[in-house]
């Protein structure tokens, strides 16, 4: 219906259908009771109208209007029936500021007016639905959910990782229903600890409805409440608690997610009739450990992603085929082997046995194809094979955001700068306020050497959150390669930066600072060889440029995927010796 029963209800009453103090009473009045009779509020109101009103209010969605058609041939014919002397002149009655108070001539002053108020609102409605056709956004006929942290209620606090699994759980299995948008876990958790509204959430995150939730472990006892928002105006949709043993956390997110698609009127088909969520395990125990190590990998740095695999491998050791805990182990050592926590020959061969047992578990695993798709360009330099995985990824989980960012980064890195802004864009609409995200959308820009562009949004990341890193070190190499040497050189030195410091102090003249902080990055065993040798080659030393990459294409370091675009080898671009080595990396085309 394009016009809201609440509204019909207010123009023939003066009063809202449902009163309360607080949004969630509002609501459960709303889910659970039947609104007054708009004609015992203003008994001037004729019966026939009335009974209009009410049917529009049904809550079981058989018993309302099918369409707007029928809704607007009842009035016609309701506006018709009226015998032409009915008339009775209005009593006016003073307002007051906590009512208004309705007194309106009957049938032949009150119907037609209110009657052509209705038409007009519908056919306004259904003239914007057919000159707004050729301009609906891709999202505009799904329906959108933001799934947020669930709170921990437990005595000690000390769930936070049941909170995040299970609302995760709840995304993962909600994406995969057609015609429903859910923003990536990224956007969704990034309002932990905020205290908004549902308004001010969905507003940031572009979706209709918010579901909350709480969880409270005692013992073996786990208590649930979930409860779902309208955004438009805060009513509550759905809600209910559970209070069960922890073994039956199973059926708990099957309930959830069977009454969300009940409360948003999703019609289920085929399997999803019987079971939205897939269980990967039947382990409680299993679970919580998965549970646990995706909690630490969200955190980063190295401690924690370590964590993380000992949390996915006791979660194995619990239950051998469980798929997903294989793949939270495959997406940890592909996290060690990005950032240099472990070198890149011990990470990556790690990565993708995992992801290839949760492939022989379950061979529908978009993410597990993402993980075969880094590895397969990063460890193997094969290219073509790493593209066609990230495209069938991407098509069994077309919601996937970090697949489509994955892949934004790898064609940024073979300069098809025009095809990587669209899969950045997609992941931006999928992950909305994710800063990982918003960072990765400005290498394109950078690395086409739009830099004020690229500086720009970088800046724009850093207003959300003054200490992410990867959006310092963006912007500090925006800074240094557009001639910035005072603003790349601050940037630096406050993120610790030494390989960045010694490019600023050779640019300024500062050789012998520059040096010295080479010299000792030279005998450190966690040095990017990559960042070495653009180092020697800018200061125009080629042969110790050549050395450091020969070195690392022995150690098949992550950093040399980015030859192709990288400023630091623009020097040497021309040169045999450097198109003997990115041949060797699969970057000679």
């Amino acid at each position: 219906m394009f016009l809201k029963p609440r509204i019909l209800y207010e123009m023939v009453t003066g009063k809202v259908p449902f009163e309360g103090n607080t949004a969630f009473s509002i609501g459960v009045k709303q889910k659970s009771e039947t609104p007054r009779p708009p004609k015992e509020i203003n008994e001037q109101v004729p019966e026939d109208l009335n009974n209009v009103i009410l049917r529009c209010m049904e809550k079981d969605k058989q018993n309302r209007y099918q369409s707007v058609g029928e809704l607007q041939s009842e009035l016609i014919g309701l506006e018709k029936g009226i015998p032409a002397k009915e008339r009775i002149v209005p009593e006016r009655k003073p307002l007051t500021s906590k009512e208004i108070t309705v007194t309106i001539g009957l049938k032949k002053i009150f119907i037609p007016l209110f009657i052509a108020a209705v038409l007009v609102i519908i056919g306004v409605a259904i003239w914007q639905i057919f000159l707004q056709k050729e301009e609906v956004s891709p999202l505009s006929s799904e329906t959108s959910l933001a799934v947020l942290a669930f709170d921990d209620l437990s005595p000690e606090k000390d769930h936070e990782y049941l909170c995040d699994g299970i609302a995760v759980t709840l995304i993962n299995a909600l994406s995969g229903i057609e015609n429903l948008h859910i923003p990536a876990k990224t956007s969704s958790f990034s309002f932990k600890n905020q205290n908004l509204t549902v308004q001010e959430i969905g507003r940031r995150l572009n979706v209709e409805t918010v579901l909350e939730g709480t969880i409270h472990v005692i013992g073996d006892r786990l208590r649930i409440t979930a409860w779902l928002s309208n955004v438009e105006d805060g009513y509550q949709l759905w809600s209910e608690s559970y209070d069960k043993k922890f073994e039956e956390v199973f059926s708990i997110q099957d309930d959830i997610a069977q009454k969300i698609a009940n409360a948003l009127k999703i019609e289920l088909l085929g399997d999803k009739k019987a079971q939205i969520i897939t269980h990967y395990t039947d382990d409680p125990e299993a679970y919580e450990l998965y549970t646990r190590g995706y909690f630490f990998l969200d955190k980063r740095g190295k401690s924690n992603i370590e964590k993380a695999v000992e949390c996915f491998d006791e979660s194995i050791e619990k239950d051998a085929d469980y798929a997903l805990a294989y793949l939270g182990l495959a997406e940890s050592y592909v996290n060690l082997g990005d950032w240099g926590f472990l070198p890149s020959v011990e990470a990556y061969p790690k990565a993708r046995d995992a992801a290839n047992r949760a492939l022989e578990i379950d061979d529908s695993l978009s993410e597990a194809y993402c993980v075969l798709a880094i590895v397969k360009y990063t460890l193997d330099w094969d290219w073509k094979k790493s593209e066609d995985l990230f495209k069938l990824s991407i098509s069994l989980k077309p919601s996937y955001s970090d697949a489509h960012r994955e892949y934004g980064l790898y064609l940024t890195k073979l300069k098809r700068f025009d095809e990587a802004r669209k899969e950045l864009e997609k992941a931006r609409e999928l992950d909305p306020v994710s800063l990982i995200v918003l960072s990765h959308a400005a290498w394109p820009l950078r690395y086409s050497g739009q830099y004020d562009e690229a500086i720009k949004q970088l800046k724009q990341v850093l207003q959300m959150d003054p200490d992410f890193g990867p959006a310092q070190s963006y912007l500090a190499d925006c800074y240094f390669w557009s001639g910035k040497y005072d603003e790349a050189t601050d940037m630096y030195q406050k993120m610790g930066s030494e390989i960045g410091l010694a490019r600023c102090y050779a640019e300024m003249g500062k050789m012998d600072e520059a040096k010295e902080i080479i010299d000792r990055l030279s005998s450190s065993q966690n040095i990017n060889p990559r960042n070495l040798a653009g180092f020697y080659f800018m200061i125009g030393e080629n042969d110790q440029g050549y050395y450091w990459l020969e070195r690392g294409i022995e150690k098949r370091h992550y950093g040399f995927t980015f030859l192709k675009i990288h400023e630091a080898f623009d020097n040497v671009r021309s040169e045999p010796r450097f198109k003997t080595i990115m041949k060797k990396v699969g970057l000679d085309k």
